[in-house]
């Protein structure tokens, strides 16, 4: 299966707006979702036609609703338990109309639901209401973006089958819009003090996480992206697969451009390639046991 051109110059305004679109959405499931460890109550999750939330409760009410980016429609739809349903359109709009339209969607669904309404881990935190520079949308580009993450996905969750032990599922986290799996060795990390509170609770234990930002990470274009807190001694002289692969000191990460998997002959084995090798070179350099951890095969 090939895998869609996506370049992040030629579709950056309408990453733009999705990600505040994203923010609002994800800001409710965090409002709803009761609380799991490492905020995992937080992300929403890849589905057949886009992003989801999953299932919120809405504990007033004794039922639970459900919201989704559908972008083969190019909807947004919310769907609660009692049957009653909205949509509304995803098009060129500003936030602050999104927003506005959003809000008085969920109080005909009767959800009550209080957000912080300004976006957080960018820039620029225009509050929502007032967010009139970010309302662009292709749809030609939404639904690429969609189908990329598909096939990461997918080879994501191959990834995380191969141990047993913690390991988050595989997410998209909408503050950062990005999409990631992380695990976890069972020790405690050094604490963060100066960090947010959302941050101290994600590294409070020994992680080694891969993931992917669709252009939007620092570095101009999509790429993947691998890391461990904390990182041990050597991690970052270690080598990592497939060659295109490097270490970015700035970011105190490893890096693979996505097209150069794009353009690979299997995508799907080189990313599953530098998500193993990733792990491999942090958690024998952090003592982990590796072998021990496989997933068996029958």
């Amino acid at each position: 299966m090939s895998w869609p051109e996506l370049k992040y110059a030629e579709w950056k305004e309408t990453l733009d707006t999705l990600h505040m679109w994203t923010q609002i959405v994800g800001k409710t499931r965090m409002a709803l979702a009761p609380h799991e460890n490492h905020f995992w109550e937080v992300p929403l999750y890849v589905t057949a036609r886009g992003l989801s939330t999953s299932a919120m409760p809405v504990r007033e009410r004794g039922v639970v609703l459900d919201i989704e980016f559908d972008f083969v429609e190019h909807v947004l739809r919310m769907r609660v338990s009692d049957g009653s349903r909205r949509t509304m359109a995803l098009k060129a709009r500003s936030v602050a109309d999104f927003y506005a339209e959003y809000m008085r969607l969920m109080g005909e669904l009767d959800v009550v639901c209080h957000i912080w309404p300004v976006p957080v881990e960018v820039p620029e935190g225009i509050p929502f209401a007032e967010d009139t520079k970010h309302a662009t949308y292709e749809r030609e580009a939404a639904l690429r973006f969609w189908q990329v993450l598909l096939r990461i996905d997918t080879a994501f969750k191959k990834f995380r089958a191969g141990v047993m032990g913690k390991q988050s599922p595989v997410h998209f986290w909408w503050g950062s819009f990005d999409l990631a799996v992380t695990r976890f060795s069972g020790k405690g990390a050094p604490a963060r003090p100066k960090d947010p509170k959302f941050m101290q609770e994600a590294y409070s234990h020994e992680e080694i996480s891969v993931g992917w930002w669709p252009g939007n990470g620092g570095l101009g274009e999509a790429a993947f992206y691998g890391y461990m807190v904390p990182p041990p001694d050597g991690f970052a002289a270690a080598r990592v697969k497939p060659e295109a692969a490097y270490w970015d000191g700035k970011l105190g990460e490893f890096l693979l451009k996505y097209e150069d998997v794009r353009t690979a002959a299997d995508p799907e084995t080189v990313v599953l390639e530098f998500c193993q090798s990733v792990y491999e070179a942090g958690a024998k350099l952090a003592g982990w046991d590796v072998e021990g951890w496989r997933t068996p095969v029958d």
